[in-house]
């Protein structure tokens, strides 16, 4: 936003953003003029009000005297007056006790949503990572009667997925192993989406006269590294957003509670952020969901070694303490990228 506001005006504007975020309450001129420690009359306080309501800034609810911020208010707050402290080492120490690396991804990607709604007081988000963004470690196989086999994947996160395989014939343990022996020889350190584009490949070069060994990799590799359905986004706390004063308009809640609901709106929403250099806020209509219109969201990517992994972030109202949320979402964006690191690298 390109206002030219002189310093009087943003001082004043800022003050009132500040006191109506810690009151919930319009903030009338003589509140301001004792708040703003400015040498002013209420009459002055006025008139620079009444100037930054024309301009968009601040609106006057109602019948009240009091004035409260405008999303574009707000955006120029953040923007441009508010200062942002990185969270002191106690308070990073807190979260890094909450995501330890022994919990693995999917207990640290659980973990987050939860924790992020625990800090702030409202709704915490996370995509999950795709399993095909982590390599194969290892593959083993289990018979579990004469045409199921149990596929066991051992990713390089140290995850584990169990599938089940429907197999044309039944295996002997001894075929069973040859084929893990194969497999774990020629594809891993390979994501499932490089194995199965490579076995295809080899399957297809292959004679007729092949040997028993690839026969059997087609079979139960079919469905061993087929792509299955995984949880795309998790969110924690929807119910903190229901004792929120800005947003008790019960239509108001029941839109947004359908949007956590459906998830696709916020899942764009969050992988649109994937790429981008820390934090992304979004005020009011600016993350272009309808039914966010009266939130704020706060978005954060995390990942590994420079690979975006996925997005975490906070959905509250547009009357959130910002320079308490913005750096908790960093700070927990940074604290589970290292904590993926280090269950990545755990033996």
């Amino acid at each position: 936003m390109n206002l030219s506001l002189d310093a009087r005006s943003r001082h004043l504007l800022q003050t009132l953003i500040a006191q109506y975020i810690r009151d919930g309450v319009p903030v009338g001129s003589r509140t301001l003029s004792k708040s703003a420690g400015l040498d002013i009359s209420p009459a002055t306080i006025r008139n620079v009000m009444a100037d930054l309501e024309d301009v968009g800034l601040v609106a006057t609810p109602h019948t009240s005297a009091g004035r409260v911020p405008t999303a574009q208010g707000y955006r120029l707050f953040v923007d441009s007056l508010l200062q942002v402290e990185p969270l002191d080492e106690a308070q990073m120490a807190q979260i890094g006790q909450r995501l330890t690396p022994q919990l693995g991804t999917h207990g640290l990607i659980s973990k987050v949503s939860e924790l992020l709604s625990a800090m702030t007081h409202f709704v915490g988000m996370v995509t999950v990572p795709r399993r095909d963004q982590f390599a194969l470690r290892h593959i083993d196989f289990v018979t579990l009667d004469p045409e199921r086999v149990l596929v066991i994947l051992v990713f390089t996160d140290n995850e584990v997925q169990n599938r089940i395989v429907h197999t044309r014939r039944p295996y002997s343990p001894a075929e069973l192993e040859r084929t893990a022996n194969y497999l774990n020889q020629h594809f891993a350190g390979l994501p499932l989406p490089a194995i199965r584009q490579r076995l295809r490949a080899e399957l297809a070069e292959a004679r007729s006269e092949v040997d028993r060994l690839l026969t059997v990799v087609a079979d139960v590799a079919e469905g061993a590294f087929a792509e299955v359905g995984e949880d795309d986004m998790l969110v924690a706390g929807q119910t903190q957003l229901m004792g929120v004063q800005d947003l008790s308009d019960l239509d108001r809640l029941r839109d947004l509670f359908e949007a956590f609901s459906r998830k696709k709106e916020l899942l764009q929403l969050l992988e649109g952020c994937a790429h981008a250099q820390g934090v992304r806020l979004f005020i009011g209509e600016e993350s272009g969901v309808a039914p966010l219109g009266q939130c704020s969201v706060v978005t954060a990517p995390y990942g590994v070694d420079g690979r975006v992994l996925g997005v975490l972030g906070v959905i509250g109202p547009t009357r959130m303490a910002y320079d308490r949320v913005i750096p908790m979402v960093q700070a927990t964006a940074n604290v589970l990228g290292a904590a993926l690191n280090r269950a990545g690298q755990a033996q």
